[in-house]
């Protein structure tokens, strides 16, 4: 489990790939990193394999190659990178679960006429339909909050911190990102299949499903 908050920037070192799958040697200023603990690289949760002298190496599966950025990857390539969240860890962005939905694109990038900039991103109908205004979303890994969504993507504001400390500075229109919805998006819309009337959500339905604190009769 993460929380959106990148804590280093680490390069590609290598990649091996072993037919649809591949190991990823990763660069990184982390210390005293455990074998078998998780890293967050771009978003997407992996499992420390070895530890060498510059670093970390792990493995992707064929479908983590298939529905991530990672399968893109190249040496020297920069990621973002998170260690796993602890218990007594301040929780400073959203639950991250480290499992990425799909790759999006990054649309436009918008001079606000100050210090941040709006971005949109167009996301696929399967990701879109978790993202909701003023909900929170991983943009290759980063907690970000959701201003506007529309019928192809939504928009959210990054500041010159975020632009600064993450790869998403590094990012240009038609740039892919990896992207993960909120899981709690995930669970009530799983938790609502099948029982949504065709007036939409109501709080009644809501008490049914669990939702509220008294359920409807």
């Amino acid at each position: 489990m993460f929380t959106g908050i990148i804590t280093a920037i680490g390069s590609v070192g290598r990649v091996e790939r072993k037919g649809h799958e591949a190991v990823f040697e990763f660069v990184c200023p982390y210390e005293a990193l455990v074998l078998g603990e998780s890293v967050a690289c771009d978003g997407v949760c992996l499992t420390v394999v070895t530890t060498t002298a510059r670093g970390f190496t792990a493995a992707a599966s064929a479908e983590t190659l298939s529905r991530t950025t990672l399968g893109q990857k190249q040496s020297g390539d920069r990621v973002n990178l998170e260690r796993a969240l602890r218990v007594d860890d301040r929780l400073g962005g959203h639950i991250v679960a480290g499992h990425v939905d799909a790759v999006g694109r990054v649309r436009a990038r918008i001079d606000s006429g100050g210090e941040a900039e709006r971005w949109q991103f167009d996301a696929p109908a399967s990701v879109l339909k978790f993202i909701a205004e003023k909900g929170s979303i991983a943009i290759d890994g980063v907690s970000l909050t959701v201003n506007v969504v529309d019928a192809e993507g939504f928009e959210v504001t990054l500041v010159p911190f975020t632009l600064g400390h993450t790869t998403l500075g590094d990012k240009r229109a038609g740039s892919p990102v990896n992207l993960e919805a909120d899981v709690l998006a995930r669970y009530v819309a799983r938790a609502l299949e099948g029982v949504a009337p065709r007036g939409g959500v109501t709080s009644e339905l809501l008490a049914r499903a669990g939702f509220m604190g008294t359920k409807a009769p």
